[in-house]
């Protein structure tokens, strides 16, 4: 009798704890390598152009005398959009929330695509900022 309790309070276990991992299972994946990566319209000359363009040098960051390269992690979705964005190594001076800034007000990319088929892939790129 106890055996059999025992062996069901582990079944119950194993199905509360396993949930969640089926749950996550079900998620998209996001790729890191795609035949067709994700562009930003006019390439990645145009995307720089882009930020220096629309990066504001804070206040705080010009009155340290900051200067240096943020680096940046996102997700461009099957749609272009831009989604997930995190600073992976910054420099702080308000440089960090202001990559942010300007990665999420960007205009959609092309999609990534992946045996013909668009994805989502995760990019990973680094913005150089200095006073200028």
């Amino acid at each position: 009798m106890q055996h059999t309790f025992l062996k069901t309070i582990l079944i119950l276990f194993l199905f509360i704890v396993g949930a969640p991992l089926t749950s996550k299972a079900q998620k998209e994946d996001i790729y890191l390598v795609v035949e067709d990566p994700p562009e930003f319209p006019g390439g990645l000359e145009n995307f720089y152009k882009y930020v220096q363009k629309e990066l504001q040098y804070p206040a705080e960051a010009r009155n340290m005398g900051l200067k240096g390269t943020v680096t940046v992690q996102f997700v461009v979705d099957k749609d272009g959009s831009i989604t997930d964005v995190e600073v992976l190594k910054g420099i702080g001076g308000g440089f960090d929330e202001e990559a942010i800034r300007v990665i999420k007000a960007s205009p959609k990319w092309n999609p990534g695509k992946q045996r013909g088929q668009y994805v989502k892939v995760r990019m990973y790129l680094p913005i150089s900022i200095k006073l200028g």
